[in-house]
């Protein structure tokens, strides 16, 4: 097995994430942005737009896949034939939440390993419910997101 699962739900996909995946695919030569369908969440994009802006933002990087997914991550994980799990932490309030759910997956499935990265000085304040939230709001977006992430958000929030 070779590569990682980079999951998330990713409603949008922010220049954070992008960032993620570029460094993971060159720690790990190949990626799997698996996007989670997370119906409790109530995205403000379908899965499939979702799974559509990710695969626009990383067209030019061939070591990388995009799939949709529903269900358990490390059940993901084996299916596309990796063994590691990419998260990211911006913040320390990220780390209890994302020790819980590795320890969580490694009780699920020992032989899937979860690290952590975390995203570089100017992208750390940056997350999804943020960006939406400017973006509902009228505000300008465009510095956290890929500028066709940029155009969804008008069209949808306009």
């Amino acid at each position: 097995m070779s590569g990682a699962l980079y999951p998330g739900t990713f409603d949008p996909f922010t220049n954070g994430h992008e960032e993620l995946v570029r460094r993971a695919a060159r720690i790990f030569g190949r990626i799997v942005v698996a996007v989670a369908a997370s119906p409790k969440k109530a995205p403000a994009f379908t899965l499939e737009e979702r799974i559509g802006m990710v695969r626009d933002v990383l067209s030019d990087l061939p070591e990388c896949e995009v799939a949709g997914y529903d269900g358990l991550t490390v059940q993901v994980a084996r299916e596309h034939n990796v063994n590691a799990i990419v998260r990211g932490l911006r913040a320390v309030s990220d780390f209890e939440f994302e020790f819980q759910l590795a320890t969580m997956n490694r009780h699920l499935d020992d032989g899937v390993e979860t690290l952590f990265l975390t995203p570089s000085e100017e992208d750390m304040f940056i997350s999804s419910t943020l960006v939406r939230e400017i973006a509902s709001l009228g505000g300008d977006v465009s510095k956290f997101v890929h500028p066709s992430v940029n155009a969804l958000l008008t069209k949808r929030f306009s």
